[in-house]
C-alpha cells in the first residue's frame, strides 16, 4: 500500500477538475455520551470532515455522476447512524435525479460506539442501493484500503462493477478482531485485493489514478441506451460455399482461429472485462465483459477457446459467471451477446458435484426468458450442453465454419458405431454445419470466412462486429413485447413443419 489518500483527494483525482459539489448537510445529532462526543470532536479536528462519509456530485469526463466516499481518518471510516443517513440521502437523490453512483468505501465497518442501532443502519443503506439498481442505474464501487465488516457486507459488495485498490485489506472480519476472538493470526494474504481477484470476487485491481478511465468506459456502455444509440446499416450477407461438415469442424479446431478476445480487440470499443461471479467462483474458460459494437452497448459473455484445455474444460463456475452477465443485462436493460466456442463442458466428478447439469438448465431458462434483446454468435466449436446453454437468443449468428452438436462427432460415432473412426460420416448426417443450422431455423445469418477465419482474423472479426452492431441496433428498435413473443414462438416451433 502506498500513502492513503483522503476522500477529498480521491475525488479530486477522479472527477473533472473543480466540478465536485457537496451534497452534505450537517449530520444528525445522535446524542453521544461525553466520552464519545469528545471522540467525535477529535475526529473532526483530525480529518477536517464532519462525518466519516462525504457525498456529492461532479463530472467524470464531462458526464454528471453522484459520489459517496468514506474518510478513514474519521474514526476509521466507521458508519454510525448519522453517516448512514447521509449515505442513504445521497443514494436516494442520485436515484431521483437518475445519476450513476460511484462509491469509494474505506472503513472498519459499523461504529462500535453506537452499537446495534448503527449495525442495523446497514439495512437501509442496502435497501437504498437496491432501489437505485432496480431503477436501472449504474452502481460502481472502488474498494479502498481497508474495507471490512458491515460496510463490505452491505454497500461495498453490491456494485455492477467492483474494483479494488492494490494491496487493500478487504474482508468481512477484521484481522485484529479475529486474533482477539480466536487467539491466532488470520492467514496472511487471504483478505488482500489480489486474492479476491483470483477468486472472482472483484473485477479488477487498479491504482486510484486508473479508476477514472475504467469508470468512464463502463458508463459509456451502461448509459448508452439513455444517451442514444445511432442506427447501424445492414452489412448484408455474403454467399458461403457448401463445405463438408468434417472440413468445417477441422477448421474450427485450428489453434490460431480467432476467439472472443480477438473479436473484442478488433470489433468492439469501451471494453470492460469483468471477473468471476462476485460470489467466489471463477472459470477462465468464460469471458464476461461490458462492450460496445459501434454505438450499440451490450453485456457480452463468451466462451474463451484459448483458456479451455483438456485439464481445465468449461466448468459449472463458467455458467454461474454467465448467469451473472444475464442478471446484469436484465438489471441495466442492456442487450446481451453470447459467444459460443467450446469443445464441450467438463465431464468430471467435480463438475457433477457442483451441478453442471443444473447450471446448464438455469442458463437455458434465464436466457430464453430474458426480457432484454439477445444475440448469440456461434464462433467456433459448439459441443454439447455447454454450447446449448448460451444459444437461445432473439437472433443467432454463425461463422461459416462454426457448428453445433449434442456431442463432438467422435463421441457420437462412439455411441452409434462403437468407434471414433466414423466421426466424419456422423457429422455429415447430423446437420451440424452453419448452412444446415440456417436451413433448420436455428441460425439466422452466416458470417462468411475467406476462406478460413484463422487466415484473416482482423477482417473476419470486423465483419462479425458489423453484423453484431446491426443486429443489436435493430433489436433495440423493436417493440419489447413483440420481440419477446417472437423468441418464444421461434423455439416453440423449432423442428415442426413450416
Amino acid at each position: 500500500m502506498g500513502d492513503r489518500r483522503t476522500a477529498h483527494e480521491l475525488l479530486d483525482r477522479t472527477l473533472d477538475a473543480g466540478t465536485f459539489v457537496s451534497w452534505d448537510t450537517p449530520p444528525i445529532d445522535v446524542h453521544p455520551d461525553p466520552s464519545y462526543a469528545a471522540d467525535l470532536d477529535a475526529a473532526r479536528e483530525r480529518s477536517g470532515c464532519d462525518e466519516a462519509v462525504i457525498t456529492g456530485e461532479g463530472l467524470l469526463r464531462g458526464r454528471r455522476v453522484a459520489v459517496v466516499a468514506c474518510e478513514f481518518t474519521f474514526l476509521a471510516g466507521s458508519i454510525g447512524v448519522a453517516a448512514a443517513e447521509r449515505l442513504v440521502e445521497a443514494v436516494e437523490r442520485a436515484t431521483a435525479e437518475r445519476l450513476p453512483l460511484l462509491a469509494a468505501p474505506a472503513s472498519g465497518g459499523t461504529r462500535m460506539q453506537e452499537g446495534t442501532l448503527a449495525f442495523l443502519a446497514m439495512v437501509k443503506i442496502s435497501a437504498a442501493i437496491a432501489r437505485h439498481k432496480a431503477a436501472g442505474l449504474p452502481y460502481l464501487v472502488y474498494l479502498r484500503h481497508p474495507t471490512t465488516g458491515g460496510v463490505l457486507a452491505s454497500w461495498g459488495s453490491q456494485g455492477h462493477v467492483t474494483v479494488a485498490e492494490p494491496g487493500a485489506l478487504i474482508g468481512f472480519l477484521g484481522p485484529r478482531v479475529y486474533e482477539a476472538l480466536y487467539g491466532k493470526e488470520f492467514p496472511e494474504g487471504v483478505q488482500r485485493a489480489e486474492n479476491l481477484y483470483r477468486n472472482g470476487l472483484v473485477d479488477a485491481v487498479l491504482a486510484p489514478e486508473d479508476v477514472p478511465a475504467i469508470a468512464h468506459r463502463a458508463l459509456n456502455v451502461l448509459l448508452a441506451r439513455s444517451e442514444g444509440v445511432p442506427d447501424a446499416p445492414d452489412p448484408g450477407d455474403e454467399p458461403v460455399g457448401d463445405v463438408p461438415a468434417w472440413e468445417s469442424i477441422t477448421r474450427s479446431r485450428r489453434g490460431d482461429r480467432p476467439g472472443v478476445r480477438r473479436l473484442l480487440w478488433y470489433a468492439a470499443t469501451d471494453v470492460v472485462p469483468l471477473n468471476g461471479t462476485g460470489d467466489g467462483d471463477l472459470d477462465p474458460g468464460l469471458l464476461l465483459a461490458l462492450a460496445r459494437f459501434g454505438g450499440a452497448p451490450c453485456v457480452l459473455l463468451g466462451q474463451d477457446r484459448a483458456r479451455q484445455t483438456t485439464e481445465h474444460p468449461l466448468g459449472p463456475a463458467a455458467l454461474r459467471e454467465a448467469r451473472r452477465g444475464m442478471r446484469m443485462a436484465r438489471d441495466l436493460d442492456l442487450p446481451l451477446v453470447t459467444v459460443i466456442d467450446t469443445p464441450g463442458a467438463a465431464l468430471s466428478k467435480d463438475a457433477e458435484e457442483r451441478g453442471m447439469a443444473g447450471q446448464i438448465a438455469r442458463c437455458l431458462t434465464e436466457l430464453v426468458t430474458l426480457e432484454v434483446p439477445t444475440v448469440a454468435l456461434l464462433l467456433g466449436q459448439g459441443t454439447g450442453g455447454g454450447a446449448l446453454a448460451l444459444v437461445p437468443a432473439d437472433r443467432v449468428l454463425s461463422a461459416q465454419h462454426a457448428w453445433l452438436s449434442p456431442l463432438p462427432p467422435e463421441g457420437a460415432s462412439a455411441i452409434v458405431h462403437r468407434t471414433v473412426d466414423r466421426a466424419p460420416e456422423l457429422a455429415d448426417g447430423q446437420g451440424v454445419r452453419s448452412v444446415e443450422l440456417r436451413d433448420n431455423g436455428i441460425v439466422d445469418r452466416i458470417i462468411a470466412e475467406h476462406d478460413d477465419a484463422a487466415d484473416e482474423p482482423e477482417a473476419f472479426c470486423a465483419r462479425a462486429g458489423a453484423v453484431l452492431r446491426h443486429e443489436l441496433t435493430s433489436l433495440l428498435n423493436q417493440d419489447p413485447r413483440e420481440r419477446f413473443a417472437r423468441r418464444y414462438d421461434r423455439y416453440r416451433r423449432l423442428g415442426l413443419p413450416a
